[in-house]
């Protein structure tokens, strides 16, 4: 059976994934304070100086979003379902992970004590719902589904994302086989300029060590993450060590907090959530702050500016599989993007033949001259006397027709 998960919540037994925040908290444990480290860390007051995501929009693929929560009023569009269930939107258990993961990108803060306030305030959510949290009364349903049919699923929400032209394209989700739709998908929509951005897993594996003794082994693949021009995340924690469960392997590029980072859920209460999942979100968030200053940039160049401008505070390098090229710095990568989207070559003030031809000057003049009629006529009549003379006339040859 393929594995498929939302990768903030494949670990939910193990590492208390989703906690909820007291309801009652004293004013040193609002929300907001809570949240502070998280967007200290990613240097996003910094970036908001430049932009806060306006007109962008980041297609969640995910779970499905509440857009009646209170940190997400007036940000969400909702597209389509085609997971092929029937649980309703107003079941407890519909859109969970996917609330908690628009919340983290694009939480406008109205809730208790300023509630989640997103890495892109001002960018729009749509929700597109390719798979069921696993505790929604349609999931076993959904885990017996053939393989081909839950790939094309995710093949579909992308389809519909590239058709709602968003910029952004956020998947907090993981896949253990691939796909030539999703690839296919995935290629489009690069193809149409939009960022690709997943999570890298929760395997806890890291490829650098499964040659050490004890090691678990090299880090599974997940996709969408593995696929070519998806921005793979990790996980660190609050010191910015990788965390423990975040997957270590070739496909990471850059980290962002994946412990204890707050959201708000679909039921408008707050906690707090482990996974690559929060990590995928926060750095779809930068992407939309990038996107949001400037329009034109390609994807390519927002890959650059994110792992270009990456840090590696606790192992120091330039790359490791656990962190990719470390953890991203919003307003370093914002800065380093308006480099990269005015550097497009100007058009040339030299004509191209100037450098490819030699340019008018180098054109030889025609070999032969043009002929006229009269040396066409004179040729005509030097062949007829040509052929009276070897035989006396034209012998015209006929083919005898076959029978087939």
């Amino acid at each position: 059976m393929l594995s498929r998960v939302l990768a903030g919540v494949a670990l939910a037994g193990l590492l208390g994934v989703a906690t909820a925040m007291p309801a009652a908290a004293a004013p040193a444990d609002t929300v907001r304070d809570q949240q502070q480290w998280v967007l200290n860390m990613l240097d996003v007051s910094s970036a908001w100086q430049l932009t806060e995501g306006a007109n962008v929009t980041v297609a969640v693929i995910d779970s499905g979003v509440n857009p009646d929560v209170s940190d997400l009023e007036g940000a969400v569009t909702t597209g389509s379902d085609f997971t092929d269930l029937h649980t309703p939107s107003s079941d407890p258990h519909w859109g969970q992970h996917g609330t908690w993961m628009a919340s983290i990108i694009a939480g406008r803060g109205n809730g208790f004590d300023d509630g989640v306030i997103g890495v892109a305030p001002e960018a729009k959510i749509l929700s597109i719902r390719v798979i069921p949290d696993g505790n929604d009364p349609g999931y076993k349903q959904y885990d017996n589904e053939a393989e081909s049919q839950i790939q094309n699923e995710l093949a579909e929400g992308i389809d519909q994302a590239v058709r709602d032209h968003v910029q952004v394209i956020s998947m907090s989700i993981g896949y253990s086989a691939p796909s030539g739709l999703v690839r296919a998908a995935l290629q489009t929509a690069y193809d149409h300029g939009i960022v690709l951005v997943a999570s890298a897993g929760n395997s806890g594996d890291n490829d650098e060590q499964h040659t050490k003794p004890g090691a678990h082994g090299m880090a599974p693949v997940s996709f969408p993450a593995e696929y070519p021009g998806v921005i793979s995340v990790g996980a660190v924690n609050m010191s910015g060590q990788a965390a423990a469960f975040s997957s270590g392997n070739l496909s990471v590029k850059v980290a962002a907090p994946g412990e204890g980072v707050p959201a708000q859920g679909r039921n408008g209460e707050y906690y707090t959530v482990n996974g690559t999942s929060p990590a995928c979100a926060l750095v779809a968030g930068v992407a939309a702050l990038i996107k949001s200053k400037y329009p034109s940039i390609t994807p390519a160049e927002v890959t650059e500016a994110l792992t270009s401008t990456a840090r590696q505070p606790i192992s120091g390098g330039s790359y490791n599989v656990l962190t990719g090229f470390g953890i991203v710095n919003a307003y370093s990568a914002l800065t380093e993007a308006g480099k990269l989207a005015g550097q497009h070559p100007a058009a040339s003030k030299v004509s191209l033949s100037t450098h490819f031809g030699g340019g008018p000057a180098a054109v030889p003049a025609a070999p032969v001259a043009p002929r006229g009629p009269g040396p066409l006529v004179m040729f005509t009549l030097l062949a007829i006397v040509s052929l009276a003379a070897a035989g006396g006339g034209l012998v015209v040859l006929r083919r005898r027709p076959r029978h087939g």
